[in-house]
């Protein structure tokens, strides 16, 4: 048995629930004053078998105030009954409803002519020709038009048989998508007494089980699964296509609503902004405009949303453009999910859309580049979409799993190494803990940013040759891992565009651009170092010793350690090269055979005061050449 979910839509009082009645037995207004009205005002759920199809009906509202529900009720239809009265003909909701369903983009449908016996026969096909106008061009131009009578049974037999066929084209066009992550939008949550917290939804990915641990998002609450039903009869298991109640432990009613998600961990993240594709119905009254108001309608959810139109000034009517939507709270969503968009107010419905990047980073709106991979988002192959999901990772490793949530891939490990062998995707970093792997773009990207901060400090600081290699890191913190920066920085070395020390970078085509009297002073004062040995002046000594340009004193020794002629100690502390190199070879010839020496045997061999020998010997620690034993210091083992 292959279960799938259908899904009513049509105007107020055309006769849903009473086909639904009339189909499956069941009265879907549950609530007493939708019985006492006669009309629909929250969802209804049904049970329909035909031949090896059971289909969770989701009986939904025809009132345009209740047009929310309606919304909330589509999640997850696999296919639609187009209800639409032979007295009547196409109303208001009739069109709203059906836009909405085109919106949805659904494989298959059929559409029911309710009331038939009621009208007249030449009506009637007056009435046909009106539906058929009306759904030329999208899913059901070519889906029957079954005649029904719900008070006389007419046509409900026919009616079974055409759901079975579009059952039938359904299960032929879509993947079935039970293995993988468990995914449903809660339409209803409530309290029963004795068992707890339950929810309702139709399941549109996976599989869950009873004792299964799953998630409730946004919030990030876990749960666990105490009990399951599908349409009042209790089940170990339910999956994909059908409708579900399910009663959870670890959460109270209060916490969950219409709208919350319940999902596998680790399969959905939470955001506020998104990225996407926006369809604008051909018949709204007004374009869309930069930095309008709208209502996200997602899954079961509706929230504020404020569209940054990307590509255009505005929306016309009919146009298609790219956009990112900041919401007022957070959503979960996956690649490719469809949404619809309603206008503030007056609450209409004016677009559709398609989730391109579910947990996004703002967008400039003129960024050509930015705006190509959104179109690549849109690739009908595989790769491109991978590459481009990758790269809106940003910094952010993205593992070959998450490929099926950002770009909808079915072997996302295969895509995955095939992108490492392209070369779209680069290792940048290792941590202990994890690889760190980036699209080649973005790491351009950030090497270019990287590159415009060395920039400003060498036209801040003309004498410099290199710059502390931490401030860099610091400026990047954003990235949030230091080692991404660091192999960022290792790769620019590679390409000869940076020289890195053990603490400093510089651009590798900048230098100082002395003057004369700078050069003379440069080189007296690396000789002024190497003729003083152990005992060497500090920054300020030498500063007041200079007979010219004494500002320039600390840039230049300075430059003179990044050139590799001074060795620095601490920060007011340097020696000439020779002059370590000297020092390392005193103590490996001191101290054979792994001796150790002490500080006073070290200070005494060198001929100078505490003052220097100490530093030194931090140094020494500090750079591994020893390590301390106590109170000695031996040659570190390599």
């Amino acid at each position: 048995m292959k279960d799938l979910i259908l899904g009513t839509a049509g105007h107020i009082d055309h006769g849903k629930t009473s086909l639904i009645r009339a189909l499956t037995g069941t009265n879907t207004d549950r609530l007493p004053e939708e019985q006492k009205r006669g009309i629909t005002i929250e969802l209804g759920f049904a049970e329909l078998e035909v031949d090896d199809y059971r289909l969770g009906i989701v009986d939904v509202p025809g009132h345009e105030k209740f047009v929310r529900q309606m919304l909330a009720g589509a999640t997850g239809m696999d296919l639609a009954l187009l209800v639409v009265a032979a007295d009547d003909s196409v109303k208001t909701q009739t069109r709203e409803h059906f836009e909405v369903l085109r919106i949805l983009d659904l494989p298959a449908g059929v559409i029911a002519l309710t009331k038939c016996d009621v009208a007249d026969p030449d009506w009637i096909s007056l009435v046909e020709e009106e539906i058929r106008e009306l759904v030329a061009g999208s899913f059901l131009e070519h889906a029957p038009i079954v005649r029904t009578s719900s008070t006389k049974q007419t046509g409900i037999e026919d009616l079974r048989a055409a759901l079975k066929v579009a059952a039938e084209s359904v299960v032929q066009q879509r993947s079935e998508r039970l293995e993988g992550p468990f995914r449903m939008a809660i339409d209803r949550a409530f309290t029963i007494e004795g068992h707890g917290t339950v929810v309702t939804g139709s399941v549109s990915y996976g599989r869950c089980n009873v004792g299964d641990r799953l998630l409730i998002e946004p919030g990030h609450l876990e749960v666990r699964v105490r009990g399951l039903q599908n349409h009042d009869r209790v089940a170990e298991s339910i999956q994909r296509g059908q409708r579900a109640a399910i009663n959870l432990a670890g959460i109270q009613r209060d916490d969950v609503t219409r709208g919350h998600e319940l999902i596998s961990p680790g399969h959905l993240l939470a955001s506020r902004l998104v990225s996407v594709q926006i369809q604008m119905l051909d018949d709204v009254q007004r374009p869309l405009k930069n930095r309008s108001k709208v209502r996200l309608h997602i899954g079961t959810t509706e929230v504020l949303a404020t569209v940054s139109i990307l590509d255009a000034d505005k929306a016309e009517p009919g146009q298609s453009v790219y956009a990112q939507l900041f919401l007022s709270e957070e959503i979960v969503a996956s690649w490719n999910q469809p949404f619809v968009l309603r206008s503030e107010s007056p609450v209409d419905t004016i677009a559709g859309g398609r989730i391109l990047v579910p947990v996004a980073e703002k967008i400039k709106r003129s960024s050509e580049t930015q705006l190509g991979y959104l179109r690549q988002l849109q690739s009908a192959d595989e790769l491109e979409r991978s590459s481009a999901a990758i790269y809106f990772a940003g910094a952010k490793h993205v593992g070959h799993e998450e490929l099926s949530r950002t770009a909808g891939v079915a072997d996302p490990r295969s895509v995955y190494d095939k992108l490492c062998e392209h070369g779209d995707v680069v290792r940048v970093a290792k941590t202990a803990q994890r690889e760190v792997w980036m699209h080649q773009a973005v790491c351009e990207e950030i090497q270019e940013r990287i590159g415009n901060s060395l920039t400003r400090l060498h036209d801040d600081n003309p004498l410099r040759t290199m710059f502390d290699r931490a401030t860099i890191v610091n400026q990047f913190s954003y990235l949030e891992m230091p080692a991404i920066v660091d192999a960022l920085l290792r790769r620019m070395e590679i390409a000869k565009t940076v020289r890195l020390t053990e603490k400093g970078v510089g651009l590798a085509d900048r230098g100082p651009k002395l003057s004369k009297n700078e050069k003379v002073l440069l080189a007296s004062l690396i000789q002024q170092f190497k003729d003083a040995a152990f005992q060497p002046p500090t920054v300020k000594e030498c500063q007041a010793a200079a007979p010219k340009n004494q500002a320039s004193v600390p840039q230049l020794i300075s430059l003179a350690a990044s050139d590799g002629d001074l060795v620095e100690i601490s920060s007011d502390f340097f020696i000439h090269a020779d002059v370590e190199r000297e020092l390392k070879e005193k103590l490996i010839e001191a101290m054979p055979d792994g001796n150790g020496l002490t500080l006073s045997e070290i200070r005494e061999m060198l001929q100078t005061t505490r003052k220097y020998a100490v530093p030194i010997c931090e140094y020494l620690d500090r750079t591994g050449f020893t390590v301390r034993d106590g109170d000695l210091r031996r040659i570190k083992k390599t």
